[in-house]
Parts: structure tokens; sequence; C-alpha cells
């Protein structure tokens, strides 16, 4: 008889496109998110967590550069004759199919903010992952540009209450109407015939939502007839000739030193295309309303070159870019780039009812925050562990977990040592790797005589680093205090640190 090949052992690697979070970071973004959120509920929205698996149907072709649902998504059936499932590729495709289901339950308009993970199925590259969080907001049924408006200033808020101040970021507003005028006076979209031209337009809006990246160059190239990268691969264009090209290019060019100059050039621009007219129109009332909540040109600004990749939006579009400058992997210096963006999007609801619902909403890039925060220093600091009760003796673990318990009473966090106490200078490395402030000694010695040893290890690292262990045992790193005295004596040392 063969002998049966043994199973190997499973690869203990996270998947490709994936990564695990740790105690700080898990703690550094539950706290952003919740300052966030006091934000979103000042301005009256509500909280809405949907779940994580749509239908394939429901998420809609809406991924940017992807054509068909099942590109760019995780999806599967559920039997041979079943739905197809996917995780949610973002916050507001899903949103969409709850208000359709249940609007006639919820209030009109509808306001609402979400956070939590979203899953894409593409490749993943550097600090480019499957998996990330997102952070919306978003007000369905309101047609006015009020809510466009109350959606940017609400975003500014939010950015400054989590730690970006003023001067280190700008929100900039753009309409798809315009652009569409545009693209209208270009002769590349027919007002009589939507699906025309549809996937040259594409092509164009991604296009123009790389200018950042690939310069006015590389975003000419890829209006004509494609661009190669320096890899050698080929990107086709949208085919647009010269002509087409310079008009699209000179709205990308139309900003100017101010907000009232800038609807000046876009309104010439979109001569001839009533609804790149009715688009500038809209953008000068959401520049006005952002004017009278406060927000001017230090904060807010109308800026032609915002596009948004996805083909979803109807209308306003914005996005938060923060202008301070960091350090990339060479040592060059540049500015952090976009943390936010949203739009309007009154033909998402459509879909499930048939009607038409305008819709309006942001999304923060979560994981981009959190970086530009930790880049100002706002966050990134060593947090500490919990206090540690060593144990000196097995046989009084009940003392041990009493003096944790009292610890914790106090908001105080602390846990008892439950490795092996036999080596003392073991639980103390063990202290040091939770990055503890202190630790909690009782002896028997100690438990008779009503005191407990109380080590301060921040302080005791200080002094390690240039005394000897001699020196360092006279030291007020570590010193005696009543029992009944710990939870004062513990609490002196967290608040001096």
């Amino acid at each position: 008889m063969a002998k049966q090949k043994k199973q190997p052992r499973p690869k203990a690697v996270t998947p490709k496109g994936f990564r695990d979070y740790f105690g700080t970071e898990v703690e550094e973004r539950k706290e952003m998110l919740e300052a966030i959120a006091r934000v979103y509920h000042r301005y009256g929205f509500e909280a809405l967590e949907s779940s994580a698996v749509e239908t394939v149907e429901a998420l809609g072709k809406f991924l940017p550069d992807v054509d068909r649902p099942n590109e760019g998504v995780f999806a599967w059936q559920e039997d041979d004759d079943g739905d197809w499932l996917a995780l949610r590729y973002d916050l507001t495709a899903p949103l969409a199919r709850v208000y359709a289901q249940f609007r006639n339950d919820l209030p009109t308009p509808y306001r609402r903010y979400a956070m939590g993970p979203v899953w894409r199925n593409e490749k993943p590259g550097p600090g480019r992952f499957r998996q990330f969080y997102q952070c919306d907001a978003d007000t369905v049924g309101a047609p006015s540009v009020a809510a466009d408006a109350e959606i940017c200033g609400m975003l500014a808020e939010a950015l400054e209450t989590v730690g970006i101040p003023r001067g280190d970021y700008i929100v900039r507003a753009n309409n798809r109407k315009v652009l569409n005028g545009v693209m209208e006076v270009a002769g590349v979209l027919d007002p009589t015939d939507p699906e025309k031209f549809a996937h040259e337009r594409g092509i164009v809006l991604r296009a123009i939502d790389k200018l950042d990246r690939l310069g006015t160059d590389g975003v000419r190239a890829l209006l004509g007839e494609g661009r190669q990268d320096e890899s050698g691969d080929f990107t086709k264009g949208a085919g647009l000739s010269d002509e087409q090209a310079e008009i699209v290019m000179a709205f990308m060019d139309a900003r100017r030193e101010d907000g009232p100059a800038t609807v000046a050039r876009l309104n010439e621009l979109v001569t001839g295309s009533a609804m790149g007219i009715e688009g500038v129109g809209e953008l000068e009332t959401i520049a006005e309303l952002m004017d009278a909540q406060g927000y001017g040109p230090e904060r807010f600004i109308i800026d032609p070159s915002v596009v948004r990749g996805l083909g979803y939006y109807t209308g306003p579009v914005f996005e938060a870019e923060l202008t301070f400058e960091i350090l990339d992997e060479k040592g060059r210096p540049r500015q952090f780039g976009s943390v936010a963006g949203g739009g309007r999007y009154d033909d998402l609801v459509k879909r499930f009812t048939g009607q038409s619902v305008p819709a309006t909403g942001i999304s923060i890039g979560v994981d981009r925050l959190l970086a530009a925060l930790r880049a100002k220093g706002r966050i990134g600091s060593e947090a500490h562990g919990p206090v540690v009760v060593t144990v000196m003796d097995r046989d009084r673990m009940a003392d041990y977990q009493a003096i944790a318990t009292e610890l914790r009473r106090a908001g105080i966090r602390a846990e008892v040592y439950l490795g092996n106490p036999k080596n003392f200078g073991n639980q103390l490395k063990y202290a040091d790797k939770r990055n503890s402030p202190v630790a909690i000694i009782e002896g028997a010695d100690e438990k008779a005589r009503g005191v407990v040893q109380v080590k301060d290890l921040i302080l005791g690292a200080k002094i390690a680093e240039t005394a000897t262990l001699e020196e360092w045992k006279d030291q007020p790193a570590q010193f005696e205090c009543p029992r009944d005295g710990l939870v004062e004596a513990v609490r002196k040392i967290l608040t001096a640190e």
C-alpha cells in the first residue's frame, strides 16, 4: 500500500493585495472616523451600515476603467442557477439599492453617512490594496445644489476637525454638465443620442482625471491616438482630432485668478450648449453659497480640472486636495494630493425605480487621510500599552487579578501577566514589548507589609540609556507605595508622560 502523502502545511502569508492592521493602526483609524462621524452627525446625517455583499446586478457597472460589472469586483454565483453576488466596491452603489428598497420608510431628503471596508479586484501596487476603508456622506432626494455646497462645507470642517489645518487643504469643485457642454462643442457628445461617442467620452474623462500624474502632454496624447508609458505599454486614446483635443485642453486650463473670472471663461467655452450653460450657473450658485458660509478661496475654489473618474456623476463634482509637501520614496518634495472626492449622481437610484432621484455625496479615502495625518505629525506617536501586573507567586493569582481590576475600574488599561511566571526577567521583557508604561510587583514581603513596587518603565528606559544597571536601581524609576495608594501612583506616572 502506497504511503499517503503528507498534507503540506498552509503558508502563513497575507493574500496578495491585502494587509493586516495591528493595535495602534486600528485605534488611530477608529478615533479619526469617530471624529468625522461627530461632524456628520452635527450636520444632521444619520449612520447607515449596509451589507458588504450585493448582487452584481445591483452594483452596476460604474467602476473606473472597466466596462463590465464582473471586472474589478470579487464575485461568485450562489449556485448553478442563483444570483451573482459581489463584495461592494464602494459605499455609494449600495446606498442607491438601500434607498430604492426602503424609500417609503425613509425621510426625503435622506441624509446618511457610512464607514467601512470596500473591495476591488484590481492589480495591487505600492500603497494600493484590494481592500481599503471609505468614509462617505450622502444626501438623497435633494435636487438643489445647496446640498452640494453643504457637502463641500462639511468636508472642509471634517478635515479641520481631524487635524488638517486651513492652508493645508483646498476643496475644489467642477460640474460634469460643464464638461459635457465642452464635449458637445467639441463634437463628441450628441444631446439627442447619449450613447453616441460614449466610449470616447469615457476615455476623455479618465484622461483628464490623470492630469496630475501624466501632465498636459500625457493627457493630450490620450485625447488623441494614445500614449505609450515608460515601460512600453500602449494605452489607446479617444481618437479626437487636434481641434477637438484643444477644446478639451482649453477647458482644463480655464481656471483664472478668482471664481468670477473662472465662471466667465467657462461660459465662453460652453457657448452654444444649453447643458454647459446650466452647469456653469450651478457652479456659480455653489460658490455663492460657500462664500455665504464663510468658506473663502483659501478653502474652496472652482477648478475645471476636477472631473472624477466614475461614470455615474451627473452634475457638480468635488475633491479635497492636501496642499502641503511631503518627500517621496526618492526624497523629492511633492504635494500630498487628493484624499476625498464625490459629486452629484442623479441617475443612480433610477436604475432601480425607473424614476430620477437626485443625490450627492462625498467619499473620504481613510488610509490616505491617515497617512496625511501621520505626515503632519498629528498621529503616529508611540502609544502606551497596558500596565502589566507581574506574577511573583502562582498561588496568589486572585490578588494580582484584584490589582488589575482596581486599575481598570479607575479607567487605566491593565493586564495580569499570563505567561510562565518562573523567569521574572521575561515578564519585564513582555512589558517592554507591549510598550507598557508601568509594571506592578507584589511579592510575599510586599503583601505582608501592605505595599507594592511600582516600576516606571518609560523613565527606566530613558535612564538605562545612560546609566549602568547598578545606578538604575537607585533611581526613582522604581519605588514602593502603599497598596491603597496604587491607583494614584500609577495615574501620576501616566499623566506625567
